[in-house]
């Protein structure tokens, strides 16, 4: 299972009772953030979550709205006595942007990890995510993100025995190793079932509607994306600035057919968004308005958990 926490769903700065863009997901005992802005740290706090899990450091792009939060938030993660590394991930340019926000946090007692993006699509495997990242259309380069959750098939026992697969591979087999038992090598095809539906979170913000970003979050169980602007007379506006309205954002989630789909990143003008809210889901009936800390938990479809064992 996967937990999701949408931190901060403000844009351009922070209001009272709406902290700037940032998205936190858990899974195994590890932590990733996607963005990070003013006031993340805090959130997290008033979550109730702990930023010492957090071993993953996604971002959209840079600007203030995005990044903001970090050296604050690299300082408290030191001062929670973390050793362990920290992955950053974003555009091009990353290294020298986080090195220029760390004059007011030079020394961490962990190191950090860089991996600049470059190409219009790119897929990382990092602490049990599927990550997969995909250039958006801003006035800056932009990605938005798909977190994908693998699931390996069941353990099938009658194909085991029928592959004369000793018992004593059985565990690690079926965590997906290579097992070399007795001169011979077995390999997880050999116990396991076709590999089952996982779970997938897109995310994206700051961007005008593109192909890709329908592409990318095709069949999501969660599609988070910004809605800038609850307005229709604004959409001159978000077209000027490269961003959206919550029309155009419920298209995008319409032509994907996610599961389920949440706002964010509003305009600091939007003070009541829940006032287009019955406009919003006449385009699309399950997009949804995100809020600070809003929460799900995503499981794995029950609908395959019949035969063989997990």
């Amino acid at each position: 299972m996967l937990d999701v926490c949408l931190l901060g769903t403000g844009g351009m700065m922070p209001l009272p009772g709406r902290w700037l863009t940032s998205l936190m997901a858990r899974l195994n005992g590890s932590s990733l953030l996607i963005d990070c802005g003013e006031g993340t740290q805090i959130t997290i706090k008033e979550k109730g979550w702990s930023f010492h899990p957090i071993d993953t450091i996604c971002f959209t792009h840079y600007h203030g709205d995005h990044i903001s939060g970090l050296p604050g938030l690299l300082l408290s993660m030191g001062n929670a006595d973390r050793k362990e590394p920290v992955t950053m991930i974003g555009p091009k340019g990353l290294e020298k942007v986080v090195n220029a926000l760390r004059v007011i946090a030079p020394e961490l007692p962990f190191p950090l990890q860089f991996i600049e993006l470059s190409g219009p699509f790119e897929q990382l495997k990092v602490n049990g995510y599927v990550i997969e990242a995909f250039r958006v259309n801003h006035n800056v380069t932009c990605y938005g993100y798909s977190l994908l959750v693998p699931r390996a098939g069941r353990f099938m026992v009658e194909k085991a025995m029928e592959n004369q697969v000793p018992k004593k591979a059985w565990n690690r087999l079926q965590k997906g190793e290579e097992v070399l038992c007795d001169g011979k090598l077995y390999t997880k095809d050999m116990v396991l079932g076709p590999e089952r539906k996982g779970i997938k979170l897109t995310y994206c913000t700051d961007t005008r509607p593109t192909q890709a970003i329908i592409e990318h979050a095709k069949e999501a169980d969660l599609f988070i994306c910004e809605g800038m602007y609850g307005e229709r007379e604004k959409a001159g506006k978000a077209r000027e600035y490269k961003h959206m309205t919550f029309y155009e954002a419920a298209e995008l989630g319409k032509k994907a057919n996610v599961k389920e789909m949440w706002l964010t990143h509003y305009s600091p003008s939007l003070v009541r968004p829940e006032q287009y809210q019955r406009e919003l889901l006449k385009v699309f009936p399950r997009a949804q308005l995100g809020w600070d800390r809003r929460s799900v938990t995503i499981e794995f479809d029950k609908d395959e958990q019949k035969g063989g064992i997990e």
